[in-house]
């Protein structure tokens, strides 16, 4: 079994760290959170300040069919990441929708123009699917989508790798987390921390998003939400609002829980949220459910996704050395088949445990392995 020495404890660092500490290696990961708690304040691991929408028909759109294909593995790995996880974690896969209203309807039908497999449904059916939403509504459902609950998700992971503080995993070898330790470099079976402490391994792995930089090329891009809680709210699958300056997300996280969103605005700004963003955000919800009249703001988060200049994933392997970067708006998309190709390449063991690997996947998944490109124009630490 091999010793790793990890850097970064966001949603990829968590889903290495869980499946190598299954497969029985000794693995170190360090990170420069205080703690693996969840953190809403701009600081911390992004996929904590997410939807959780696991949306390949969406974001086919501006990603290309090769996301699409990562995403649609992804989903198909989900549910047995989360039946193997020892505290529950919510997951569900009942489709998504696309809405706009009529008077956006151009600019609804060219993002179409770029989603195939969107199915146009008529207002009966709409209303059918989501009674809470206003009447009129153009409404698409794409079908197989789905949801995590990101917080959930990411104590979970934790949980699952028999830190010190939980219940032992039982098989699974504990993996020790060094929260507090910034990586300054990573480079093969190595890295060093900022404090100038060195640890060496067999195999070091490069999760650290935009602590990555300046070895890589790597941007923040802010990311918004609004949790409003409404009592028996009703609404039961992600929402996207087509609109031509937004693209403004609803998404169900608990029966009384609804987070509001827009996930793509170019700044590296970790300030609190904007009055004029708060006010856009929620005015554009109510405009397609009216019962958020009565929804209280319960909390306001923001966050840095990282991404690269293509606004592609970077998953690249080299002996002793994995680098996984760039995941954009996509992570919790794209996090489990970027893993499972990067464990597969280094030859580290699988993802998931064989008896729960998922074998029907759909006709648009190919293998990530082939797709995934190597980091020509990025210069490694030396």
């Amino acid at each position: 079994m091999a010793r790793i020495v990890m850097a970064g404890a966001g949603l990829a660092g968590r889903l290495f760290a869980w499946a190598l500490g299954r497969a029985g290696h000794e693995v170190l990961v360090f990170d420069a959170a205080q703690g693996p708690a969840p953190s809403f304040d701009g600081t911390g691991a992004a996929a904590f300040t997410a939807a959780g929408m696991l949306s390949p028909l969406a974001e086919q759109e501006q990603g290309g069919a090769q996301v699409a294909a990562w995403g649609w593995r992804s989903l198909a790995l989900w549910p047995a990441i989360v039946a193997a996880l020892p505290t529950p974690v919510p997951f569900r896969r009942e489709g998504s929708l696309l809405l706009a209203h009529r008077s956006d309807l151009g600019a609804a039908q060219r993002a179409l123009a770029r989603m195939p497999g969107a199915v146009p449904l008529d207002p009966a059916g709409l209303q059918g699917l989501e009674p809470e939403l206003l009447p009129g509504l153009q409404g698409w459902l794409l079908p197989g989508e789905g949801q995590i609950a990101p917080v959930a998700a990411m104590v979970g992971l934790w949980a699952g790798t028999g830190a010190s503080g939980v219940q032992p995993v039982q098989g699974v070898q504990p993996v020790q987390w060094h929260w507090g330790c910034a990586v300054a470099e990573v480079h093969p079976r190595g890295l060093v921390l900022q404090d100038g402490r060195r640890w060496a391994g067999d195999w070091a792995i490069d999760t650290r998003g935009l602590g990555a930089s300046p070895t890589l090329p790597v941007r923040g891009v802010r990311g918004e939400i609004v949790t409003l809680g409404l009592p028996s709210h009703g609404l039961r699958r992600p929402l996207r609002l087509l609109h031509p300056r937004h693209r403004v997300y609803l998404v169900p996280r608990t029966a009384d829980e609804i987070a509001v969103g827009a996930s793509e605005i170019e700044s590296e700004d970790r300030s609190p949220v904007s009055l004029r963003s708060a006010v856009e955000l929620m005015a554009a919800a109510h405009s397609v459910m009216p019962a958020l009249a009565e929804a209280r703001i319960l909390r306001m988060d923001r966050h840095l996704r990282p991404a690269l200049p293509d606004n592609l994933p970077l998953a690249h392997c080299e002996p002793g050395l994995v680098r996984l970067n760039g995941l954009y708006r996509h992570g919790w998309l794209l996090a489990p088949a970027l893993v499972e190709a990067m464990l597969m390449e280094a030859g580290l063991g699988p993802l998931v445990p064989a008896d729960r690997h998922p074998t029907n996947l759909p006709a648009a998944f190919n293998n990530p392995c082939s797709a995934v490109r190597a980091p020509q124009k990025h210069h490694h630490d030396a």
